[in-house]
């Protein structure tokens, strides 16, 4: 008899552990409900800091209300901002903010903007230059589709872009070594120094996947579509898996000043999905 108990015992504790497994394992799902119709998207796990915030937020009922404030077609929608939930037709919105920021979570190429993509709005690289997103606003993407040669040219104008701001970088860090080298106006060693900060940066970045297009980002920005060029600039910590349609047809309204629907598009509720 205390045989089976202590079998049935290991049996349940199993049991128990595979459950909470599965649960942790579990992509949390959000439903919008707007005026609109009910968008629902689930919550990546690779990118903790987002997903947690924004179920806070969802949970606390801060988005119930909200507008879509910031439309533009076949690019993208955006919404969280807190003022908007009482702003008159003539309010400009888009900066309000939760009172925080959240560090950037890039994980280009797992993660990207095709479309459906649900991502954090930011202020932009000058005043930002660590990339960090707004506490609250969000988007989601539309986008549209790309060719490879377009593609290309993207990829090309952000490897230039990412050579050039390492290159920057770099150099900050031999400033002291510059300045000797001027002041000896020995032009060579001046040149050798470029030189070698070049192939630095060309073997970081040749080692750095997340500056190029994978093969599955490729076929989905071909055949789906979303916005390329905005990967490994903001973070992306979901996705719509129902309410696509809704998502369209809100990118497709007629907006006036600042991209902001003439028509108020407004989140009437958000919820997580049991």
């Amino acid at each position: 008899m205390k045989s089976f108990l202590n079998i049935t015992t290991i049996l349940i504790l199993i049991a128990t552990m595979e459950a909470c497994s599965t649960t942790k394992n579990m992509e949390p799902k959000v439903r919008m409900q707007t005026t609109y119709g009910d968008i629902t998207v689930k919550l990546y796990n690779e990118t903790p800091l987002h997903r947690d915030n924004f179920l806070k937020l969802v949970n606390s009922g801060f988005y119930n209300g909200v507008l879509f404030h910031r439309v533009i077609a076949d690019f993208m929608i955006q919404g969280g901002d807190p003022d908007s939930k009482a702003a008159s037709p003539t309010d400009s919105l888009g900066n309000g903010d939760a009172g925080y920021t959240i560090p950037a979570e890039f994980k280009t190429p797992t993660l990207f903007h095709k479309k459906g993509a649900l991502a954090a709005a930011r202020m932009g690289d000058a005043e930002n230059p660590l990339k960090v997103s707004s506490g609250c606003q969000f988007y989601i993407v539309e986008g549209k589709t790309f060719s490879d040669a377009e593609l290309d040219n993207m990829q090309t104008n952000k490897l230039r872009q990412q050579e050039n701001s390492l290159f920057q970088e770099i150099l900050k860090t031999r400033n002291e070594e510059v300045k000797k080298i001027r002041l000896e106006r020995n032009q060579e060693k001046l040149d050798a120094l470029r030189d070698s900060i070049l192939l630095e940066v060309k073997n970081k970045i040749a080692a750095d996947s997340t500056y190029k297009f994978s093969d599955k980002q490729r076929t989905i920005y071909k055949t789906i579509g979303g916005t390329p060029h905005l990967d490994g600039n903001y973070t992306v910590f979901g996705e719509v898996t129902s309410g696509i349609d809704v998502v369209e047809k809100i990118s497709k309204t007629n907006t006036g000043k600042m991209d902001r629907p003439k028509e108020d598009i407004r989140i009437l509720k958000m919820e997580v999905v049991k």
